[in-house]
């Protein structure tokens, strides 16, 4: 019995965002961000919500998957920028799409959410404890953008991303007849400054705009393109496969930069990474999910293909899996 996605949908809010109105904001320009970034374009939610957004994408999931929502027995949101934080938003999502038998809660991972929720579901899984289970990465990333700070406010977007995931029995099991799940996780508190959001509820007395986003760029860029290949070799060897198996790496789409850092240190073509950061920007939690609904609606997923799956991002925290699609 090895955990698979069975189906993925996406929400992306209708306005959007280029380049040059980011240069009307603060001192840059076009030019500038997409040399150092791989952004053109971000989509930012107005009249959308985290769970609007949310509700769609899981919909479009359920759809895809051929499943009900009554079916759904697991229920996990992964946002760090949802406008409410009681009920929490899995449960708002789970009013609105009618999961009714789900068990439903939110979890905070930043851009890794979506990898623990994975690894969440999969370990309920393997348990006996659910058997079907919707995972949904959502952020409204402009509720906590400091939009005069030209470090941060270039990078991020809004959107979401769902997918259903259930058991198949013709999954990967060891010599002892233990069910495998090729999945890994860490987490390092102690550099966690490098990447902070404190309380983003508006401009101070003193004016000031402390405590939204606040990134140290070039740490996070060590840090990525150092740890991820790490990761990466340690999924595949969970999964007894190598680098040069590995039909597509789906990574957290933070920057064009960091992902062709690591597939130089992968020694990978870059063609086996797909990006949609250029007209997407870093939208943390939902990236992972919502490309990997843009690459099946395009049918660059095919049965049988092998995949690895890996985030990185606030905490710091780390980790993928490898699927066969």
């Amino acid at each position: 019995m090895f955990v698979k996605i069975k189906g993925t949908g996406s929400c992306l809010p209708e306005k959007v965002l280029d380049n040059f109105e980011i240069s009307q904001l603060v001192d840059t320009n076009d030019e500038w961000i997409q040399s150092r970034t791989g952004i053109k374009s971000r989509h930012i939610a107005r009249e959308e919500t985290a769970v609007s957004m949310a509700a769609k994408a899981a919909k479009r999931a359920l759809e895809d998957a051929q499943v009900a929502a009554e079916e759904i027995d697991l229920l996990i949101v992964s946002s760090v920028s949802s406008e409410q934080l009681l009920p929490c938003t899995a449960c708002s999502v789970q009013k609105e799409i009618g999961a009714v038998n789900a068990a439903a809660f939110d979890l905070n991972a930043a851009c890794s959410g979506f990898i623990v929720a994975y690894q969440m579901a999969a370990g309920q899984i393997k348990a006996g404890l659910s058997k079907k289970a919707l995972l949904i990465g959502v952020e409204c990333l402009s509720n906590i953008v400091n939009w005069e700070d030209r470090g941060t406010c270039i990078l991020f977007g809004d959107g979401a991303g769902a997918a259903v995931v259930s058991a198949d029995e013709d999954g990967n099991i060891d010599g002892r007849g233990n069910i495998e799940i090729p999945s890994v996780l860490h987490s390092d508190g102690s550099r966690g400054e490098v990447l902070t959001c404190q309380n983003p509820t508006g401009k101070r007395a003193d004016g000031s705009l402390k405590g939204y986003v606040a990134m140290d760029g070039r740490e996070i860029y060590k840090f990525a393109a150092r740890q991820v290949p790490v990761v990466v070799k340690e999924i595949l060897e969970k999964a007894g496969k190598s680098v040069e198996e590995v039909d597509l790496f789906v990574l957290h789409q933070a920057n064009r930069r960091i992902v062709e850092a690591i597939a130089k240190r992968l020694k990978q073509p870059i063609e086996k990474f797909p990006m949609d950061m250029m007209q997407n920007g870093n939208m943390s939690s939902a990236s992972i999910p919502v490309l990997l609904d843009e690459l099946k609606k395009v049918g660059k997923l095919q049965p049988g293909m092998k995949i690895v799956v890996a985030g990185f991002g606030a905490g710091l925290t780390w980790g993928g899996m490898y699927l066969e699609w």
